[in-house]
This record gives structure tokens, sequence and C-alpha cells, in this order.
């Protein structure tokens, strides 16, 4: 654990609400974990950065205009979870706002994935929300706190190839509408984000996934847009000052909800088609952790990969 001490936050965010308050943010040493702890510093907030990668951390961590913690655990472990609520709260107190954003992906079949490598993908994305929400909600309680959990539109409509992903997204979001529930008479509001195309190091191979390329290409063009790690942490910082239930990145993704029911059949029309047109030697040859940060979270559980 790290404690970093900055400057003053900038003139221009001193009067957020949040000023003040404590942050802790899992998956934070890059992505949207990082661009959404620059954010969440620029409004003031004391920042409690955790994650896989110390270094990584300790770097985002020491750019930032405020009181900052390091703490290097894996969501998965719920024990590594429990001893940073302790460190975070022993040096900057007790959270107000905990976001369940850590997140890892594989591409590609179920059949070719193995179940280790497959189970590790839920662990992180599901599992460790409910660690982190396990971990944290005696904090939230005490505070009055926001619980929020970043989910994707892989929730919306499954998509072959992404099974562990989709999987745990939905299953995360399912979560955080049950705790919603269980946790409001306590005074802890909870937030699901819903994030579509955003620019971090796991879809840098985009053009690159068969079924992912088809999805976006018979997407209309406003929707095909891939949108700045900064943009989407402007979006999620404001939904957290006003304690949203729901947070659109892109906002445009609202209209999206009511259409629902008729996604995965769309999703699997023109999944089944790609398939279809496809080499099944070319489509299912590799299967990869997706972006660095899966990578250094995968190597960390099985060193010798």
């Amino acid at each position: 654990m790290r404690t970093v001490l900055g400057s003053r936050p900038p003139a221009a965010r001193r009067d957020s609400p949040l000023r003040g308050r404590v942050a802790v943010v899992t998956g934070a040493a890059r992505g949207v974990g990082e661009a959404l702890v620059r954010r969440l510093a620029a409004d003031g907030m004391r920042i409690a950065l955790v994650g896989r990668e110390e270094s990584a951390l300790a770097q985002v961590a020491a750019s930032l205009p405020t009181t900052t913690v390091c703490v290097e655990a894996d969501v998965a472990d719920q024990a590594a979870l429990d001893r940073a609520v302790r460190q975070i709260e022993e040096r900057l107190g007790a959270a107000s706002v905990v976001v369940a954003n850590a997140g890892i992906a594989v591409g590609g079949p179920f059949t070719r994935t193995g179940a280790e490598l497959w189970r590790r993908v839920v662990d992180v994305n599901l599992i460790g929300a409910a660690n982190t929400a396990r971990a944290f909600l005696p904090q939230l309680k005490r505070t009055g706190g926001y619980f929020l959990q970043i989910a994707s539109t892989a929730a919306f409509g499954s998509a072959p190839m992404m099974s562990a992903y989709c999987a745990s997204k939905a299953g995360a979001e399912s979560f955080a509408l049950a705790l919603r529930g269980e946790v409001a008479p306590e005074g802890i509001a909870v937030g699901i984000a819903y994030l579509h195309w955003t620019g971090t190091d796991m879809i840098a191979a985009l053009d690159e996934h068969p079924v992912l390329r088809a999805l976006r290409r018979h997407q209309p063009s406003f929707a095909r847009q891939v949108h700045s790690p900064a943009q989407v942490a402007d979006w999620l910082a404001t939904g957290i000052t006003y304690r949203a239930r729901n947070i659109y990145a892109p906002p445009w993704l609202r209209w999206c909800q009511p259409l629902r029911p008729l996604f995965p059949f769309v999703v699997g029309r023109i999944a089944r088609r790609e398939l279809r047109e496809g080499s099944t030697d070319e489509l299912g040859t590799d299967v990869e952790v997706l972006g660095a940060g899966g990578r250094a979270d995968w190597t960390s559980v099985n060193p010798g990969t």
C-alpha cells in the first residue's frame, strides 16, 4: 500500500459536492478506472486505487491532485479486499463512493476456452463485484454512500465468442439490481453503468474479432462511435454526483432499454451469418485475454503462462 499526498484540486472543481469525500475504484490502473479516478480527483475527492498492477497504480496516484492510497488486491480474493478496507479507512477514512470497475474479457469459442480461464473472467467481473460490495458496504452504510456497478451493453445481447464476459456482465447487472433493493433502507444508493464501445486496451484489437467486428459494422453510425475513457469518466462522474440509478455511456443508450427483448435475436442472427460465412479454423484458432490489464491479471494467477 502506498499513500500519495497531492496538490489541492483545481479551482474549477472546488464547488463539487463530492469534494473531501473518499472514493474507491477497483481496476484503477488503466482504462476507464484510471480516467475515472482522475475525474473524481479533480472534483476534490480523496482516492483509493485498487488493482493488480501496483506500479501502474502508483504512477496514476502520483499524478493526481489529491490524497490517494494504492492497494494491490485481487477482487476475487475476499480476504485481500477485507484487508484493503482496513488500510483505506486508516489512511483516508470511510468510503462514500465505491466503484466496482475491475473487469477482464476473453475472446474465443467456448469449447476452446479453458475452464480455468473462463471461470477467471466470471470470478473477476461478477464474484469480484460481489466481494467489493461485501467488503465496503459497512463503510457505505455509515456514510450513506453510493455503490456503482460497471456493467456493459454486453448484458443487452450476448455475443458469441464472448460467453464468459457477457455472462459475467449480465450477472453483475442482476446482482446490482438485487442489491439495490436490499440496501436502500440503510441509506445506500446503488447505480449501474452501461458502457458501450470505449477506447480501452480491451478493444484495441476490435477489428480483428470477427463477431464483434460484424456487430459493430451492422450498428447505426452513431452507435459505432468509440468513446474515449475520459469522456466515459465524465458521464460516470456526473452520475456519481447525483447518485444515479442508471448511467448510460453514451447517454443515448437509455433509449435501448425498452428494446432489450429484441437484442438477443438481432445479435444471434448477425452472429450466425458471420460464423456461417467465416472459416471455423480462422474464427477459433486463438483464444486470448483481451487487453494488457486482463493479461496482467491472468499472468498474476498463472505465472507460468
